[in-house]
């Protein structure tokens, strides 16, 4: 297998730390994806080198590997594992051992798959396939409810379920859907993270919604009832007389499903925003220069 520079893929330094790997690859993820690259198949090589990069470079245990072991990093556990036994072995003085290995992890790995000379019967060991990343993104509405997806990946379908009140960068596993393994050996794990774009009047966090909505003065004066939307649909809210500008009301149970819980919700926090009325007529004018007058008069008096 040639050698694969993951971090020429990612265009960073060996040494670069683990948030400047995470937005390398979500800056090249976003370019490269499917979705916005569709019957490009160079951007879908790219995207999956991309992602291989990504799932390698940002786990610390398998970077070490890799930063040591270069294109045998997969297989550095059965290296050293091997290496452990027969120097163990050398050292009991075993007269059926071979010559430990010296660091050469090379002809390890050829002989292990028959490939070096000389070697005798090779062994042939079962491996884990590589585990596959992918993102997948979704809209505010999209996680609020339950759904179900159709995923494609290494041109197969993954039919998923996406329980509502998934959280922006959350990860979930699909067992056995990631590479497939070596001489019989299991396949690899697909994980799938979750980018859930901003709403243009919704801000989550966590399990709760917050919201602002304009009050005309004339209503947090007086009092009234106002309309507002919710992720669920209309509710009316009671505005009591004298409100004043920035107060918050907190409506129970109208903010986002908590994951995995079904019936349960987060509460929607509504902040107002009183709006100066404009385009008055002259006689509205005038009443509200008597109003002015009659408050600043109470307000010497008291």
């Amino acid at each position: 297998m040639d050698f694969i520079d993951y971090y020429k893929i990612l265009g960073v330094d060996k040494g670069a730390n683990p948030q400047a790997i995470k937005n390398a690859y979500r800056k090249l993820a976003r370019k490269f994806h499917p979705d916005l690259n569709p019957n490009d198949k160079e951007a879908k090589q790219k995207f999956q080198q991309i992602n291989e990069a990504n799932e390698v470079l940002s786990d610390p245990e398998k970077r070490k590997k890799y930063d040591q072991y270069g294109k045998d990093w997969k297989h550095a556990d059965e290296f050293e594992s091997a290496n452990r036994q027969q120097q163990s072995a050398y050292s009991r003085g075993s007269q059926n051992s071979e010559q430990q290995f010296d660091g050469d992890f090379s002809d390890f790995f050829s002989s292990m798959f028959g490939g070096a000379p000389g070697q005798g019967r090779s062994r042939q060991m079962k491996f884990r396939g590589d585990d596959f990343t992918a993102e997948l993104q979704l809209n505010l509405m999209d996680a609020y409810t339950t759904q179900k997806q159709t995923l494609t990946v290494n041109g197969k379908q993954i039919r998923i379920t996406i329980p509502a009140g998934i959280e922006n960068g959350q990860t979930i596993k699909i067992s056995g859907h990631g590479g497939p393994g070596t001489n019989g050996g299991p396949a690899g794990d697909l994980y799938i993270s979750f980018s859930i774009a901003n709403h243009p009047r919704f801000k989550r966090v966590g399990n709760d919604l917050f919201t602002t909505v304009d009050v005309n003065m004339f209503t947090a004066v007086l009092g009234g009832e106002l309309t507002i939307e919710t992720l669920s649909g209309k509710v009316k809210l009671t505005v009591k007389p004298e409100t004043q500008n920035g107060t918050k009301v907190k409506l129970k149970g109208k903010g986002f499903p908590v994951y995995k819980h079904e019936g349960q919700y987060g509460d929607l926090l509504v902040t107002y925003n009183i709006k100066i009325p404009t385009g008055l007529t002259d006689k509205q004018k005038e009443l509200l220069k008597e109003l002015s007058l009659t408050e600043f008069k109470n307000q010497a008096d008291a």
